[in-house]
């Protein structure tokens, strides 16, 4: 196919997004025309995490540069669960509910890779397809033979768990790989699939599906693995305080989605401008040297935040993001939509409905009964230095006697939101009652 993207592989080396590859270096010359390609995503949430990201983008890559992308969702794999570099065996899901997640999952895949651009249109393929009516005995005989349990304990991912003191591993579990590497020789003889790409931990699951079709049809196939992300002080990637970032919006608001990558260490977010963004590495080079040339805060951090919730939210998400994440600084906030306010809900914002006899307290006593403080004094305090806002407005010591006036209807976002904000960082969100 004319067109095809030469320099594909030399662009994700630069960006440090390959970790290992099958096949001596033939890979290169094996790309130099139009192939198809998978990635697997097993649902076990009813939502991807910013963990699959990297697989995603990569796939959109690959379709970038005139490759065919098949997005696998895992609905037999999920059923089972991968035992790779986990401490201990995954519980079981229902049918039901991971047939749930398949769904969802397949929504979220389809927003990045291209459905409707000619030969390399993108598929998404689901692995229940080829095993629901397959019985145990010729899954054991057409699959099973070609792998040798000697090799499979070798495998450093069931090496780890077969020697961890009282853990083990399942047969169950055991049997992942040859499920995992049925999908690439299945896709293979369906859609002449010959590249499988996955994060780092998946090299063993990813090689026995090279050798199965190797086996199976003589198909010449290679694998591509990815680096898993890591942080540079060590903890674990797309974790906070508030739990893991997820790409649903329900689960995980663009505003808060925006804050986590707006929130990067310096140490991390030149390697996550390479592997998040489309952003050429030398504009991110140019980037880097931009920021250590500037006094200040790097710019870095906003051009990440910005990029990825556009890809990963859209324009209005990043819109809706950047407008909370302004009006919360500034204290500004008239300009806040309905939805504006139930992302912050969401995004665990404290939050309560005012009960009905509030005119009749004191709203000191109303902040501390809703934990703005541990007691009366800081919140006198604050009033009396003008350090309460409500809707960005400073009320004095005068409305703790009059907290009717504070909370009345015409001032309420929306004709019922009320924002306080307590000192610098306190925030609640109060409500009038429907």
């Amino acid at each position: 196919m004319a067109g095809v993207d030469m320099t594909l592989l030399e662009d994700l080396d630069r960006r440090g997004l390959i970790n290992q590859a099958t096949g001596d270096g033939e890979l290169t010359q094996h790309l130099s025309e139009s192939r198809t390609l998978y990635c697997g995503f097993d649902p076990t949430a009813d939502s991807l995490h910013i963990g699959s990201l990297v697989p995603l983008l990569t796939l959109k890559r690959f379709q970038a540069a005139g490759h065919k992308p098949i997005a696998l969702v895992g609905g037999a794999t999920g059923l089972i669960g991968d035992p790779s570099f986990k401490a201990q065996e995954r519980s079981l899901n229902t049918p039901d509910v991971v047939a749930g997640w398949v769904d969802k999952l397949k929504s979220q895949v389809s927003q990045f890779i291209n459905f409707d651009c000619g030969e390399n249109s993108a598929v998404v393929a689901n692995n229940l397809d080829w095993t629901r009516e397959l019985n145990v005995l010729d899954f054991l005989r057409v699959v099973g033979k070609h792998f040798s349990v000697n090799n499979m304990v070798n495998k450093e991912s069931v090496k780890q768990r077969i020697q961890r003191e009282g853990e083990g591993i399942s047969f169950t579990e055991f049997s992942y790989m040859l499920l995992q590497s049925m999908d690439f020789s299945e896709l293979y003889k369906l859609h002449d699939c010959t590249l499988q790409i996955g994060g780092s931990d998946q090299w063993g699951n990813i090689t026995g599906g090279v050798d199965l079709t190797r086996r199976q049809h003589r198909g010449k196939v290679f694998g591509l693995t990815l680096p898993l992300v890591t942080k540079a002080d060590g903890t674990k990637f797309g974790k906070t305080e508030s739990g893991t970032i997820w790409l649903d919006p329900k689960r995980t608001s663009p505003y808060a989605f925006y804050q986590f990558w707006l929130n990067t260490a310096d140490a991390d977010v030149y390697k996550f401008l390479r592997y998040f963004t489309f952003l050429s590495v030398d504009e991110i080079d140019a980037i880097e040297t931009a920021d250590r040339e500037r006094a200040g805060r790097p710019e870095a951090q906003g051009i990440l935040a910005r990029e990825v919730t556009r890809l990963v939210h859209g324009e209005e998400g990043l819109a809706a993001a950047e407008r909370i994440s302004r009006a919360l600084f500034s204290g500004d906030i008239a300009d806040l939509s309905v939805g504006d306010l139930e992302q912050l809900r969401l995004d665990g914002l404290p939050s309560s409905v005012l009960p009905k006899d509030f005119g009749e307290q004191s709203l000191i006593n109303l902040l501390v009964d809703v934990g703005m403080a541990p007691s009366g004094k800081p919140v006198k305090d604050a009033l009396g230095r003008n350090a309460v806002l409500v809707n960005g407005e400073a009320v004095g010591m005068e409305a703790n006697a009059n907290p009717t006036a504070v909370f009345s209807g015409e001032k309420a976002l929306s004709d019922r939101y009320f924002i306080v904000r307590l000192g610098k960082k306190k925030y609640h969100l109060f409500s009038l009652a429907g």
